[in-house]
């Protein structure tokens, strides 16, 4: 029985692969409707391709009265067992199998297409397998046997054959499964065959009679050949074909792919020579990009830009090495400014403007690593103007096309991706900073103060922008201290017309970027605080208005008493009228923090209560409402809006804390009572009564424990007297239901008063509580939790750190909460995992000093090291194999006697951690393992090793990825 159509075949593997057999599947993988019966087919094909049969009937499938896709399925067949199974061809039969498929080329050389490229792909690796040694000069002799007259076939056909077959010989290449020291060698023979290849195409290009498919087919095997880097002066008079090229509409694009592919080239910058001879042909074609342009003929405009940047994208150095050369240089820049300058908006409608960003990208990366001495050093000997300060005008000028202008509706959907082109622009100006410093600044100060001043010729505010841009850029990442450009930039920003919000959006940033500076500078505050504070009012500015106060807030607070009272009025006014989007509420917030942290204590107060009271009334009435969604999201925000504030108010100075260390605070405080501790005693009983009604939801929950996490990090010592009491409000909550940000908070709380006797017994009670309720969760089933026991895992690590004392309670299960680590070990989710390892990595350490440690290791501690030997063989994601490699480190390290048994008795196990690794492999690991005590990095080095031999990716391309 064979395959019919319409019939569900037999199952695959009954089926003998016979010439019938073959043909019955191809009909129903072609024709059948039913789905599963093409699936069959396919499945039974792909085994037929590769069976030992195929070998007879691919020869059988390629007669001229077969369809064309079973004569397409026969020539796919031989490429198979050509490029795959090389190995199970006998030597002796390399020539025949030669001889045939030139044969069966020449047959198929007027047709059909698919059936022809299939063949010449099977030949080209059939080249690349027997190239150097079994076949040498193969190139020469393909061109050879295929300009031989005869066999009937039409010289035309025959030329079209030899093409396709010399375009795909270096594509099969670059696909090729070679191994490597094959590669380099047949990449060499490849190498030495072009002057075979070359005399073949120049000729074909330059006869007057060839037609347009045969050039464009010459093209196109150019474009191929040029990607093995055949150097770039051989190719030289290749490439002067296609620029004549570049006229004929049917063959531009081949053409543009021929040539951006020779220039492209990573060899290419040896060739200065040829490159200098190259760039006088590109500028040649600005007047066919001129009258592409108008006519808005979009693929010739694109692909002529294509050419320009690719030459000025690969050889910028070479070509600016030059200084003979600078004027084709610029020339050639000023070509690209002019693609960057056609019509059609990034990132909306536009192929051409952001194609020359690439451009931009390498000129900046090129204009830091040249040497600025040398190239800057002959324009001073001979009075030259220099090309960087050509180059930043160039580039303050393409600031403009960073956005749609087009029309303003599309200006905040767009805004967002176009200012990620603006930040290759602001890079490139740093760079040029780096090098110009003040010259730069004065050159940007100079056109802004002659665009703000020209009263006959109004200038556009892209302009302005754009050198606004300039400042922002440099200002954000340097020190301006020493220019004395700003105080005159911070007179004209007043002075600039501000009639769009693009260009109001930057002013903002500007002034943003110039906090510090005002910061040593506070007589200028005056002239630019009323511009922020007029556009807080203004919805579409939110975003720059908001973190520009900010910035002011933070960098110059110190400044702002005289300022503080309206800096709050309009503050409150603008939150009360809800302005902003709930971000720019909080950034607002944190703005607010910082202008108070510098004030009097009374002061704060004062301020606290008119800001805070109006909240806190909303608040009340939520409270007492029965929970919904639309009460819930409003509680939220309130809660959002006192976190933000309390992140920021901190009237004393923190100085920079340490890695792992305990915070510390300088500066003497205020004597009295911390004014964020006086408004959290003031409100923490409603926050109570918010919770009771709230528990069950876990986002409320988090935002209350942010207020309480944001004002410990803040205040550190202070909080002091809030302890006691939040400690009792949290083992409550905890108690009831368990939520991660109740651990977070708790974590933090040990980490800053473990080292104070007076305030850390009601935080050693609630540590002991939630580890109790916790343990109670991990008997119920904790997979649905791993965001409670990653932090629960975070939690006794840091008890660890700053607290081991805290595992001697009589309260604590030590075994138990080992237990539950050995567990959370086998988490799916990475960053519980990641934790957990932290976990065993601090807990190890202290089997010496803490008895009840050290009695869990020593009974359970071959239960951690199997989960981590289960989780190397295979069991965990590859990405986690550092920190399961730290956890081993640490077992070696402080438990080494009890190490070397456990890994004896776990490895002799059959299969464990894996089926793929030998006794031999296992013994090799163990010993590597333990001689390692002092190298940590060497253990994830085995690690790495031993985990890719039980996945059995060792030596395979997913093992070069790691």
């Amino acid at each position: 029985a064979g395959m019919e159509p319409g019939r569900p075949a037999h199952s695959p593997d009954s089926l003998e692969f016979t010439v019938e057999n073959v043909e019955k599947a191809l009909h129903q993988l072609y024709y059948d409707p039913n789905i599963e019966n093409k699936n069959l087919a396919q499945k039974w094909l792909m085994q037929a391709q590769v069976s030992p049969q195929a070998w007879q009937f691919c020869w059988v499938l390629l007669s001229p009265e077969k369809v064309q896709e079973i004569q397409y399925f026969g020539a796919s067949a031989l490429h198979t067992k050509i490029s795959r199974y090389w190995g199970d061809i006998p030597a002796e039969q390399y020539d025949t199998l030669k001889t045939q498929l030139f044969g069966q080329i020449t047959r198929f050389a007027s047709g059909p297409k698919i059936v022809l490229t299939r063949l010449c792909v099977a030949l080209a690796s059939l080249a690349l397998n027997m190239m150097p040694e079994a076949w040498p000069a193969a190139v020469s002799e393909m061109v050879r046997v295929f300009q031989a007259e005869g066999a009937g076939v039409d010289g035309r056909a025959r030329c079209l054959a030899l093409l396709e077959l010399l375009t795909v010989l270096p594509e099969e290449f670059q696909t090729s499964r070679l191994p490597q020291f094959r590669r380099g060698q047949v990449r060499g023979a490849l190498g030495q065959e072009w002057a075979a290849v070359f005399p073949l195409l120049q000729q074909l290009l330059r006869q007057a009679d060839s037609p347009g498919f045969i050039k464009a087919k010459v093209l196109k095997c150019l474009s191929s050949w040029v990607l093995l880097d055949v150097p770039l002066n051989e190719s030289e008079g290749l490439l002067q074909e296609c620029f004549a090229a570049l006229c004929d509409p049917e063959l531009f694009d081949t053409a543009v792919e021929a040539i951006v592919n020779a220039i492209s080239q990573p060899d290419s910058q040896r060739y200065v020579n040829t490159l200098l001879k190259l760039v006088p042909q590109v500028l040649q074609l600005q007047e066919q990009l001129r009258q592409a342009v108008q006519s808005g003929d979009m693929e010739t405009s694109h692909g002529i830009c294509r050419i320009a940047v690719a030459l000025g994208e690969n050889h910028s150095r070479a070509l600016l090495e030059q200084v003979e050369q600078w004027q084709g240089f610029l020339a050639l820049v000023n070509m690209i400014m002019f693609c960057t300058g056609i019509p059609g908006h990034y990132p909306v409608n536009e192929t051409t403007s952001s194609l020359t960003l690439t451009f931009w990208y390498t000129l900046q990366v090129g204009i830091v690593s040249w040497e600025f001495q040398a190239i800057t050093a002959p324009c001073k000997l001979q009075s030259k103007p220099c090309p960087y300060l050509y180059l930043v005008s160039i580039l303050v000028f393409l600031e403009q096309y960073t956005d749609v202008k087009n029309s303003l509706m599309d200006l905040s959907r767009s805004r967002e991706q176009a200012h990620s082109t603006g930040v290759d622009i602001s890079d490139t100006l740093m760079y040029v900073f780096e090098m110009l410093g003040v010259e730069l600044l004065s050159n940007l100060y100079d056109k802004l103060g002659r665009l703000l001043t020209n009263t006959e010729q109004p200038s556009s505010w892209q302009h302005t922008e754009a050198l606004l841009y300039g400042f922002q850029s440099i200002a954000e990442t340097i020190d301006v201290n020493y220019s004395d450009v700003i105080p005159g930039l911070i007179g004209l920003i007043p002075r600039i017309s501000i009639n769009n919000v693009q260009l109001a959006d930057t002013v903002m940033f500007t002034i943003g970027a110039l906090a510090e500076w005002l910061a040593d500078h506070p007589v200028m505050l005056s002239s630019v605080l009323p511009l922020v504070l007029h556009a807080l009012g203004n919805p579409e500015l939110s975003v720059s208005s908001v973190s520009t106060l900010k910035k002011i807030c933070r960098e110059c607070k110190h400044d702002l008493p005289p300022y503080a009272a309206n800096i709050v009025a309009v503050s409150q006014e603008v939150l009360i009228k809800q302005i902003h989007k709930t971000s720019q509420c909080m950034w607002l917030m944190q703005a607010l923090g910082f202008l108070l942290s510098a004030l009097p204590v009374e002061e704060i107060l004062r301020n606290l209560h008119s800001l805070i009271t109006p909240y806190i009334q909303q608040l009340e009435k939520l409270a007492d409402e029965t929970p919904n969604p639309s009460n819930k999201l409003a509680i939220i925000h309130i809660l959002g809006l006192l976190s933000n504030l309390f992140t920021t108010l901190d009237v004393t100075r923190q100085e920079e804390e340490g890695e792992g260390a305990p915070p510390v605070k300088t500066a003497p405080p205020e004597p009295g009572p911390n004014p964020v501790v006086v408004v959290l005693q003031q409100v923490f009983a409603l926050i109570q009564t918010v919770l009771s009604k709230w528990l069950n939801d876990s986002q409320v929950v988090e935002a209350v424990c942010a207020i309480f996490e944001k004002s410990v990090k803040t205040l550190l010592h202070d909080f002091a007297p809030m302890v006691s009491q939040l400690s009792e409000m949290l083992g409550q909550m905890y108690s009831t239901i368990p939520q991660a940000s109740a651990l977070d908070l708790t974590r933090q709380m040990v980490h800053i008063f473990a080292s104070e006797t007076d305030h850390f017994p009601p935080i050693k009670a609630l540590f002991e509580l939630v580890t109790s309720v916790t343990l109670t969760l991990f008997q119920q089933g904790p997979r649905d939790h791993p965001d409670i026991v990653d932090s629960f895992m975070q939690l006794q690590a840091q008890a660890l750190k700053r607290k081991p004392d805290l595992f001697l309670s009589e309260n604590l299960d030590v075994k138990a909460v080992f237990h539950c680590g050995v567990l959370s070990l086998k988490f799916p989710e990475a960053p519980t995992v990641k934790s957990t390892c932290l976990f065993f990595t601090e807990l190890l350490p202290h089997c010496a000093d803490t008895p009840p440690i050290g009695q869990v290791v020593q009974e359970d501690g071959k239960l951690l090291l199997q989960a981590v030997l289960e989780a190397v063989g295979g069991q965990a994601s590859r990405s986690l194999m550092d920190q399961f490699a730290e956890v081993l480190f640490a077992l070696n390290k402080h438990c080494f006697n009890c190490l070397a048994l456990w890994l004896k008795e776990a490895l002799q196990a059959q299969g464990f951690p894996s089926s793929r690794v030998s006794t031999e492999q296992k013994d090799t690991f163990s010993q590597q393992i333990l001689r390692e005590r002092v190298n940590k990095r060497r253990v994830k080095e085995i690690v790495k090793e031993f985990t890719l031999l039980c996945r059995g990716l060792h030596g395979t391309e997913y093992a070069a990825d790691y």
